[in-house]
């Protein structure tokens, strides 16, 4: 690999932006040579902004931890420093949404974790694994925006990063209708316990937007690119569930799947074992291998002990970007029931990022200024 990509997080003193510093400390293709976030950080080294909220479990990296933090909205003080954006506001949809246009017309490619964009017609959302095609939908998006080479591409939700892997070998049985429920992690919400003390020992059945998104972002990623659009799948019929439940990183999926021509389960597992998508075809550093993988016990995956998936002795940068299933079994209603685990805040957020970013890097899609 040639020299590495200079690279911005903006957003970078929130939770995700603290997991895109973490991860990014020794990426081998990307080096972090500008954080941004508001204005009331700006001007300060970035241990100081991020002070006693930093929420990750390793020190502040010491190759980012001076670096003076700059405000976000001064697209051209940022823009101008760096060669790609990392992405992880906290702001409305309307005003994430412009403002990564303003990058991206400044000839910075964006990858973003916010939802903003996601439902913009000729934006890839990606799930590296599933919809790697969907790039080809960038150079429509550049006609539109009027560049050369800033871009913007976004992630999904991090509530559907359990399943949709999952269900996506077995889409060539027709899928026909899924039953899924999430149980998520509190990091989703950008929260430790320290901050959020009335989540423990207590489950609460709601999170905002959460089951809508569930239920419409699939059909994007599993949709068609078509005359300078992503046209959104009409199938399968998908009704979900999304609980906020007391675990600090990892989100949980209880799945019930009908097909149009029903598979063994012999013949499922054995899609499951063997699929590898574009980025452990083409050795990505984030890629994990496998990018499934099925226990037979019968009381995994679970949150604690899987959520770190992906990662090994020789390569542990993927530790958390593997998928993990279980459990199944026939199901009384629809065909079959399964459960499956994520880790919502690097598979789900910025590791699902770092990895669309490498695909990019890989695919041409990324150079120097």
């Amino acid at each position: 690999m040639a020299e590495k990509l200079k690279a911005g997080i903006v957003g970078a003193t929130g939770m995700v932006g603290q997991r895109f510093v973490s991860l990014l400390a020794d990426h081998p293709w990307f080096q972090v040579v500008t954080v941004a976030a508001s204005a009331r950080s700006a001007g300060k080294p970035y241990a100081e902004a991020v002070g006693g909220r930093w929420a990750m479990t390793t020190p502040v990296p010491p190759s980012i931890a001076a670096l003076m933090v700059k405000d976000a909205s001064k697209i051209d003080e940022v823009a101008g420093s760096v060669d790609l954006i990392f992405c992880a506001v906290d702001m409305s949809k309307d005003e994430t949404r412009a403002l990564e246009e303003r990058y991206a017309k400044s000839e910075t490619p964006v990858v973003s974790n916010n939802s903003a964009h996601r439902m913009t017609p000729d934006v890839p959302m990606m799930l590296p694994e599933v919809n790697p095609h969907h790039l080809d939908i960038i150079a429509a998006q550049r006609r539109r925006l009027g560049v050369k080479r800033g871009f913007i591409t976004v992630k999904p939700n991090c509530s559907i990063q359990s399943y949709v892997p999952a269900l996506h070998p077995l889409r060539e049985f027709g899928i026909e209708k899924v039953f899924v429920c999430t149980y998520q992690a509190i990091s989703g919400a950008g929260k430790t316990f320290k901050e959020w003390p009335e989540m423990v020992d207590n489950v609460i059945p709601f999170i905002g937007g959460e089951e809508e998104k569930s239920e419409i972002e699939p059909m994007k990623v599993w949709g068609s690119v078509e005359n300078g659009s992503i046209v959104n799948t009409g199938s399968p019929l998908i009704s979900s569930q999304c609980i906020r439940v007391p675990v600090t990183d990892g989100h949980l999926a209880a799945v019930f799947v009908s097909f149009k021509n029903k598979p063994s389960k012999e013949r499922i597992l054995d899609l499951w074992k063997s699929f590898e998508g574009k980025p452990q075809k083409l050795g990505l550093p984030s890629a994990p291998k496998p990018f499934l993988q099925y226990f037979t016990e019968d009381n995994r995956p679970q949150t604690r002990l899987d959520r770190d998936a992906g990662g090994c002795k020789d390569n542990p940068r993927p530790a958390g970007m593997g998928i993990t299933i279980g459990r199944l079994r026939d199901d009384h209603l629809l065909d079959y029931r399964f459960v499956c685990l994520s880790h919502n805040t690097i598979r789900g957020a910025a590791g699902g990022a770092v990895l669309t970013a490498e695909l990019l890097k890989a695919e041409g899609y990324l150079a120097a200024k």
